[in-house]
């Protein structure tokens, strides 16, 4: 099955950003190698300085990309330490807060 992309948004606390880049520096082997297993590839993040954070990856099925992500220990410790970085999620995850966005055009 092809790769599709893929592209999210979520909102980082305006106070949080340098903290949220450092985060980022040594994202843990053990999650790194969750998300290539999941199918979660050529992610990236890119970060606004307001905040905006762009998401992408691309995979065969995003929604068993996140399936699959949700059944690793790793990714529970990793949403819970991270959490505290995003604003509106009304109590859910952030993996489960992104605003996945329609792509409209490609040009291969």
């Amino acid at each position: 099955m092809p790769n599709k992309r893929v592209c999210f948004l979520l909102k980082v606390k305006q106070d949080r950003l340098a903290e949220y880049k450092q985060r980022h520096e040594s994202v843990w082997p053990d999650m790194q190698a969750a998300l290539t297993e999941t199918g979660w590839h050529n992610y990236s993040l890119f970060l606004r300085e307001d905040g905006l954070l762009v998401g992408y990856l691309e995979t065969p099925d995003f929604a068993q990309a996140l399936a699959g992500m949700a059944t690793k220990e790793v990714n529970s410790r990793w949403q819970a330490s991270m959490g505290e970085f995003f604003e509106a999620l009304d109590g859910r995850r952030p993996d489960e807060g992104m605003f996945q966005l329609e792509e409209i055009y490609h040009l291969a």
